[in-house]
């Protein structure tokens, strides 16, 4: 069983910085893709970024492009979301998940963490 826990997420001001971390349990981590995804009240839940199994892939919505950026550390079972430039419309539940390579470009997670809010306060 693959889980997944989120952290980083609090309340910051508008131009702030925060860094979300996601780890995420078993011995086959470097085999996954990752993703982040938010859902803000009353609304889908969307995608923000996500990465390949070896890292050297990136995706990003439009959205956030330039101010976001994913990483992970496979020795530490752990992928980090950067983000920068904070604005309010980020304000969110931000989801960690986990899924097959093509994952990082379909969207199609298997395992979900439950989530950290991030709040951007303006």
């Amino acid at each position: 069983q693959v889980q997944l826990v989120e952290s980083g997420g609090e309340l910051v001001q508008a131009g702030g910085s925060l860094r979300l971390s996601c780890s995420v349990s078993g011995r086959t981590f470097s085999s996954y893709a990752m993703g982040w995804l938010r859902q803000a009240p009353g609304k889908e839940r969307d995608f923000v970024a996500s990465i390949s199994p070896s890292g050297t892939s990136t995706y990003y919505a439009n959205s956030v492009k330039g101010r976001f950026t994913i990483s992970r550390d496979n020795a530490k079972n752990t992928v980090y979301l950067q983000m920068n430039s904070l604005k309010p419309e980020d304000t969110a539940v931000y989801y960690c998940a986990a899924g097959p390579a093509r994952a990082a470009y379909t969207s199609e997670y298997e395992y979900w963490g439950q989530g950290t809010q991030v709040t951007v306060s303006s």
